[in-house]
């Protein structure tokens, strides 16, 4: 395979896996009831923490793992490291 037929296919495997973090991060924000949640308590005031904000930051920072995993991965293997394919 080609260097570039190898680009098209990274930017096609990020390009997937971004918009269905995406997809899935905004499923969960209208899913999820924005009252819900975890409460911390302080001293003073007790910060809210919505499960829906939970669920798209959770799905958001799953699809930039993934995206990191796969360029490292693929750097990797430019230089000269076989055995990860």
């Amino acid at each position: 395979m080609t260097i570039l037929a190898q680009t098209v296919q990274l930017a096609f495997r990020v390009a997937i896996v971004w918009a269905a973090g995406f997809v899935l991060a905004v499923t969960m924000n209208a899913l999820l009831p924005d009252k819900v949640g975890l409460k911390f308590y302080g001293k003073a005031t007790a910060l809210m923490v919505p499960f829906n904000r939970m669920g798209f930051w959770t799905c958001l920072l799953a699809a930039l793992t993934v995206t990191a995993l796969v360029v490292v991965r693929e750097m990797v293997a430019d230089l000269g490291w076989r055995s990860l394919q």
